[in-house]
């Protein structure tokens, strides 16, 4: 029988459409794709999902209480091995679709933190997470806040992260297309990161 394929699930929170965001993390997906890890491509764009209402209806079973598309992302992460998560830089931090999804995944924070709840996979491999984000700016300081955001966010969904792919001086759509460069190190990003995934799934 085969070997079942590890799941990478990939976030692209970009609200432009065959963007810069975009064409980096299609880069990225099909080098995880063609290093054999099976790949869910989640648009947050096109997901019906609320803002976190601090309903606090979480606190009750550790999953968040608004049914709306998140409940399949939910459900998603946990069966993931690797996370992307790829967002434009808006001021200074991460895009709206991006921050709402991260702002869900605060059911995750309470269910390990305020109800101790054993997470799902606990004595696996922490899953990997890779970020993928451009800024239009060259500032030193661009990704700062998305990077710290980013961070913390992993660590609540018990994800390590494993790499960054940041890109600056990237605003107009079409503008990563004049940097072949880019496209060549986002694929073989995306490659490893397939391979890493792989090994630490049959490594559980």
């Amino acid at each position: 029988m085969e070997e079942e394929k590890a799941v990478i699930v990939s976030f692209c929170g970009s609200p432009r459409r065959n963007g810069n965001t975009d064409v980096l993390l299609e880069r990225v997906v099909s080098g995880a794709k063609d290093a054999g890890a099976r790949v869910d491509e989640i648009w947050l764009r096109d997901v019906k999902m609320s803002p976190c209402l601090e309903i606090y209806g979480c606190q009750k079973t550790g999953r968040c209480a608004i049914n709306d598309d998140f409940q399949a992302i939910y459900d998603k992460i946990i069966a993931a091995r690797g996370i992307i998560v790829a967002s434009p830089i808006f001021f200074y931090s991460v895009s709206a679709h991006t921050k709402i999804f991260m702002d869900r995944c605060q059911s995750f924070w309470v269910k390990k933190n305020w109800l101790a709840v054993p997470s799902e996979g606990k004595g696996m491999p922490p899953k990997k997470g890779l970020f993928v984000s451009v800024g239009a700016t060259k500032g030193k300081k661009l990704f700062d806040g998305a990077l710290l955001s980013i961070r913390y966010f992993f660590e609540a969904i018990d994800t390590k992260q494993w790499g960054n792919l940041l890109y600056r001086g990237l605003d107009f759509k079409g503008d990563v297309l004049k940097h072949p460069e880019y496209l060549l190190k986002a694929y073989h990003t995306g490659k490893t990161f397939g391979r890493e995934v792989l090994a630490s799934d049959r490594a559980a």
